[in-house]
């Protein structure tokens, strides 16, 4: 190679970097999109909307949330998969259409480690193992061992076939050799109020929906979800916490993030992150997740396509044995 071939390539890789520096620089210059599979007011809407309301402070441009509800989240996963990676169409999900849903489901449209650019985790969320009050259960112990006692007698509700609360409370079936027939509903919040009722036996139910019946008594909570107990709850044990080895270890219920197409752009996908983690770490959104029970989570895009890799294989396990549509 010669020396003026070197130089043209030296120019264009030095041009290159400058053009890069520039974007990342002059991004954004114009309003960004954020596609929200389900109707406002539901956990990923708030928490995009949070979100949004700092990123347009901190960026200096609108953030839109645009609400596609319907179809299992397919009706804001497949536009962004299918857009070009502009830098300025996004998707706030969670771990439902990131990983359990790709692990039991075989007929996605979408691979997300294959369509998806992972920007960040921005919130978690736990849930309570709830029954009504009539049951006579006070723990996880007895919860299983009554189900033994009472092969397909009880039943359990969830947010809809392929929702979070019914794969993992599959997970949770399997995991301890239990039989209960499912009952699904359309959202969190119809579980809550069935329990109440009496007319369910047992949920795995959202903390943002179940805290308050819990509360005041309408239903009995057994366990939490995650790596410790919930502050407005003191005296409801962790799963990490029960006498149940089966059940150690399943972490936290649901975690929600920032996605983009495929393809973006490494500096912008790092000014993104870096703009999502300093809005996670202050107090005021500490603060007002907190009034929905939920805390922040931040972490690299290394870090968050990590948990992807890892968590999909295990929801292939439970896919296995798990019906997950209508049909």
């Amino acid at each position: 190679m010669g020396v003026g071939t070197i130089l043209r390539v030296l120019a264009i890789v030095g041009f290159s970097a400058i053009s890069i520096g520039a974007k990342a620089q002059e991004y954004p210059a114009r309003p960004i999109r954020i596609l929200v599979g389900f109707a406002a007011g539901g956990g990923v809407d708030t928490v995009a909307r949070l979100y949004a309301a700092k990123l347009q402070e901190v960026l200096n441009v609108p953030i839109v949330v645009e609400n596609k509800p319907g179809a299992s989240e397919l009706l804001a996963a497949l536009p962004l998969t299918r857009a070009a990676p502009d830098d300025y169409t996004l998707w706030m999900t969670s771990a439902s259409s990131l990983v359990r849903g790709p692990g039991v489901r075989t007929d996605l449209p979408y691979d997300p480690l294959k369509q998806l650019t992972f920007i960040s985790r921005v919130a978690e969320v736990e849930a309570l193992y709830v029954v009504k009050p009539s049951l006579p259960v006070h723990s996880v112990r007895e919860l299983i061992d009554y189900a033994k006692q009472h092969p397909g007698k009880l039943n359990y509700g969830s947010a809809g076939i392929g929702s979070s609360n019914h794969l993992l409370t599959e997970q949770f079936r399997l995991l301890t050799k239990i039989d209960m027939v499912h009952v699904p509903f359309k959202s969190d919040a119809e579980v809550a109020r069935e329990l109440t009722g009496g007319t369910l036996d047992f949920a795995m139910a959202i903390t943002t929906f179940s805290t308050p019946f819990v509360k005041d008594g309408r239903i009995r909570a057994v366990a939490v979800t995650g790596p410790q107990r919930l502050a407005e709850l003191p005296d409801v044990p962790t799963l990490e916490e029960s006498d149940v080895p089966e059940v150690r270890g399943l972490g936290t219920y649901l975690f929600y993030g920032l996605v983009g197409p495929a393809g973006m752009s490494p500096v912008i996908v790092k000014k993104l992150n870096d703009a999502l983690t300093k809005i996670a770490q202050t107090p005021e959104m500490a603060q007002k997740l907190r009034t929905v029970s939920m805390r922040p989570a931040f972490g690299s895009p290394p870090d968050f396509r990590r948990l992807i890799e890892s968590e999909i294989p295990r929801w292939k396990e439970v896919g296995k044995t798990v019906k997950n549509t209508n049909s």
